[in-house]
């Protein structure tokens, strides 16, 4: 751990994880009571933190094997089978012998590409095309769930990806076939992109359709996380923080999580031990992290289509966009045509640009439409 407490970057353990008692609560309590579970929330609010956090929690942690899959960079079956075995290789292997051994037998089609380090431990040097095809390994790799000595408890993050796998028409169909036959396993699937989840699991036509018990996950309290950040403050050095600064700095950023805490990190870096932080350092923080992300925001613009480009900053101008092809929006900001907006969207959300939530369409990194706003792009 550093000397600065507001964590940026991934779970640091329960004495820097804020809040979430009752999902905590809610969640380890469906897990471990058999339940599957959508979990949905706008990126950047926590999902996989709170996900890491219940599988420490000691009803979890002492009993099962938790594995925690990212498929957020997967755009195949192929990949997806890839991260799925390397996670669970890779998390066994502190287990022991035994735990990786169990894993290792169950992979016949592949366990001759496994290589193993000075030390006698496996190493996952398996590429992708090795997997040929991939649903064999898929099979195997839940025959090892299956079997296993310990009940699974299996995480898959940002799990709407798999609507993009164009190598495999059925992948909802067979994932569902795997995980019915799967007793000895319960399956998170964390979601950021919440009308796709929609899609796979509340549509009656979709193989999820009333599969999994449905969790939102909204923004922890403005109360809630004055109370978790002000004792923080204080942590090395005996900072102090004003609570209209941290109300700042949650209003701002609509109290997403992950944001929130990167100022938070920058104004505890900027405040010297003993000394109190105040408002006139929010801006200068939010600026010196704008400063920092200046050239790739300025690389991220330029390398856009123009017509993408157009409407990007035209829903900055906006802020949230509800009839996004409407002729309001469109007259207002000289776009080309409705079906060119339309044409225009589908790409931005693609490549996670945007977002739509609540009917409304906005960007996905507020700190990317603060540098619009600060340099008159909109």
């Amino acid at each position: 751990m550093t000397d600065n407490p507001f964590v940026t970057n991934g779970y640091a353990g329960p004495a820097y994880f804020c809040d979430r008692v009752e999902e905590t609560r809610i969640l380890t309590e469906l897990l471990t009571n058999g339940n599957n579970i959508a979990l949905i929330s706008p990126r950047r609010l926590g999902k996989t933190d709170l996900i890491h956090h219940c599988f420490h929690q000691p009803a979890i942690k002492e009993h099962y094997y938790t594995f925690t899959i990212d498929i957020y960079a997967t755009d195949s079956l192929r990949d997806f089978v890839y991260m799925f075995g390397k996670t669970i290789l890779d998390t066994l292997k502190p287990q022991g012998r035994k735990a990786w051994e169990a894993f290792l037998t169950a992979l016949r089609s592949i366990r001759s590409e496994i290589s193993f380090d000075i030390q006698g431990n496996p190493v996952w040097g398996i590429g992708i095309g090795a997997m040929t095809p991939p649903d064999i390994t898929l099979d195997e790799i839940f025959e090892y769930l299956r079997t296993a000595d310990k009940h699974c408890m299996v995480a898959i993050d940002e799990f709407q990806q798999i609507t993009r796998y164009k190598d495999h028409k059925n992948i909802e169909a067979a994932l569902r076939t795997q995980i019915q036959r799967c007793p000895n396993a319960n399956f998170i699937f964390s979601g950021s992109q919440r009308h796709l989840m929609g899609e796979i699991f509340v549509s009656p036509s979709r193989p999820f359709y009333q599969s999994v018990t449905i969790m939102n996950l909204h923004p922890i309290p403005l109360d809630k996380y004055w109370t978790f950040a002000e004792p923080l403050f204080a942590t090395n050095g005996n900072r102090r923080i004003n609570r209209e600064v941290v109300e700042d700095v949650y209003q701002r950023f609509h109290g997403i999580t992950a944001n929130i805490q990167k100022i938070m990190n920058l104004l505890y870096m900027k405040t010297q031990p003993g000394n109190l932080c105040t408002s006139d350092q929010v801006d200068k923080a939010i600026d010196s992290y704008l400063q920092l992300s200046s050239d790739t925001y300025e690389a991220l613009l330029k390398q856009m289509p123009e017509k993408q480009r157009t409407v990007l900053l035209a829903i900055a101008a906006e802020g949230r966009v509800r009839n996004i092809s409407g002729g309001k929006f469109v007259h207002k900001y000289r776009l080309p045509s409705p079906s060119s907006v339309v044409s225009a969207v589908k790409g931005l959300l693609e490549k996670d640009f945007i977002t739509h939530e609540s009917d409304e369409y906005y960007i996905y990194d507020q700190f990317f439409h603060l540098w619009i706003q600060k340099n008159g792009l909109n």
